[in-house]
């Protein structure tokens, strides 16, 4: 019985990658004085690697760029991402980032009905209350009943733990909840901890390997915009709602 809707939040509740986030390192790297840019491609190769501070890191170790003297790498590069989540949240405030078709008409729904709501996401817990207050109001945050996000395990996506303590926390089977992701990383992280999965692609992960989840779409859907399915089963009527969600479960 689907008792929790678990969702991922970059590229799943907002296209945020390459129009939010990106941007976002592009100025901090500006204003810390570096020659970087990060151009469209090169971002979506960056994204194999989940957390914006592991992403500075595997950017240093694989492309060399030049660097400033340091004495501590770690807390630069923490510096430099603070700085990069500064220039994310004022785009946040300005509007840029809207949420994804759909995501609101779920949530709504979800709320009337009762369902438990949380985020399961590798990103900082200001991105998600920033994007969340940004999109659908003040109080959003308060309607998720947890919000995992950042640092709150050791390990990220793909690893399991996310997931694992969500359910811990929430006191859920992994049968009882529906994982809501974006990409290959985030598959792999709720399958790992035997968490059903529906994806909605975005530009950055239509190409990967969703092995393991239940269906892939394009998007959540909204009437007059219903959602494409590309893999696994299709909504009656183009909407991934609650009827659907649970429906899969009980296949």
């Amino acid at each position: 019985m689907l008792k929790a809707i678990l969702f991922d939040v970059d590229g799943t509740m907002a296209d945020t990658e390459r129009d939010g986030h990106r941007v976002a390192f592009n100025l901090a790297f500006r204003e810390a004085g570096l020659d970087w840019r990060w151009d469209v491609p090169t971002y979506g190769e960056l994204l194999a690697v989940t957390g914006g501070k592991e992403r500075i890191r595997h950017f240093i170790d694989t492309h060399a760029p030049a660097l400033p003297a340091i004495d501590d790498l770690a807390s630069w590069i923490a510096g430099l991402h603070k700085a990069k989540t500064a220039h994310y949240l004022e785009l946040l405030r300005r509007g840029e980032i809207p949420l994804r078709p759909g995501v609101k008409r779920l949530i709504d729904e979800a709320r009337a009905s009762g369902m438990r709501l949380a985020i399961t996401t590798t990103t900082t817990p200001e991105n998600v209350t920033g994007l969340l207050r940004a999109t659908l109001g003040d109080d959003s945050p308060d309607w998720f009943e947890l919000i995992a996000a950042g640092d709150i395990v050791p390990a990220k996506k793909p690893a399991p733990d996310i997931y694992t303590w969500t359910l811990e926390k929430m006191g859920l089977a992994a049968n009882e909840a529906m994982a809501l992701e974006d990409s290959a990383n985030g598959v792999r992280s709720a399958c790992a901890a035997n968490v059903p999965v529906v994806v909605t692609i975005n530009d950055y992960t239509a190409g990967d390997d969703f092995e393991g989840a239940i269906a892939v779409h394009t998007q959540l859907g909204e009437p007059g915009n219903p959602a494409e399915t590309v893999a696994g089963p299709a909504p009656d009527n183009g909407l991934v709602d609650l009827h659907y969600l649970a429906g899969l479960l009980e296949r």
